[in-house]
C-alpha cells in the first residue's frame, strides 16, 4: 500500500503532467510565483520531463523584500495589506507576467503553519492569484482559502494544488471569487 506521501506526488505528478500537455497544446508559457509553497508549484512542474517548452519561470518570493525586489511589489501594498492578502497575490501573479514571458502566471502567499497566523489570518489560509496576459487587470483571478484541519505538509500539497489546477486553460474564464475552505488532509 502506498504511503500518503507516495499517493500525495503520484497526484501532483498527474495533475502537472495534464498542466503542461493542456498549456503546451495551447501554445502558451507558464509562469508561478510563490511564497508559502516555497517552490513546490515550480518542482512539480519541473519534475516532469519536457516542460521547459511550457514552463517559463518561478519565483519563490518568501519575504516581503523579495517580493518588492522580484516581482515588483509595491511597499504601499504590503504595508496597507499585509504579506497574506488578496493585494499582495494579484500583484505576485502581474509581476510574474511582467518578469517573464509567460502567458499565464499564478501566486500563492498564505500561512502554512504551525505557527504565525492570528485571528485574522489563521494557520492554513492562502490567497490564490491567476494572470492572463493581455486581460483587464481587474478581472484577474483572486480567491482566499482556508486549508482546515492540516499541518504544514498538508497545507502546502493542497495549496500546490489548487495553483496547478489554477494553471489550466480551461480556468481561463474565472473571475475573482468568494473565500472558501477546503481540507488539508
Amino acid at each position: 500500500m502506498p504511503s500518503d506521501f507516495e499517493t500525495r506526488l503520484a497526484a501532483r505528478d498527474e495533475l502537472a503532467t495534464a498542466v503542461l500537455a493542456e498549456n503546451r497544446a495551447a501554445g502558451r508559457k507558464i509562469a508561478v510565483a510563490e511564497s508559502c509553497t516555497g517552490g513546490m508549484v515550480a518542482v512539480a512542474l519541473t519534475d516532469i520531463a519536457g516542460s521547459s517548452d511550457v514552463f517559463s519561470a518561478g519565483f519563490v518570493t518568501y519575504s516581503g523584500e523579495a517580493k518588492k525586489r522580484q516581482l515588483d511589489v509595491s511597499s504601499e501594498i504590503i504595508e496597507t495589506f499585509g504579506e497574506v492578502s488578496l493585494a499582495t497575490a494579484w500583484a505576485m501573479a502581474a509581476g510574474a507576467l511582467a518578469n517573464s514571458d509567460a502567458d499565464v502566471a499564478v501566486a500563492i502567499t498564505g500561512i502554512a503553519g504551525p505557527g504565525g497566523g492570528s485571528e485574522k489570518k489563521p494557520v492554513g489560509q492562502v490567497v490564490f492569484a491567476r494572470a492572463l496576459r493581455g486581460q483587464d487587470p481587474d478581472d484577474y483571478f483572486t480567491q482566499r482559502v482556508q486549508f482546515e484541519g492540516g499541518d504544514r505538509a498538508g497545507i502546502r500539497h493542497h495549496a500546490t494544488m489548487f495553483a496547478l489546477e489554477l494553471l489550466q486553460p480551461g480556468k481561463d474564464a474565472l473571475r475573482p471569487s468568494e473565500d472558501i475552505a477546503l481540507p488539508a488532509t
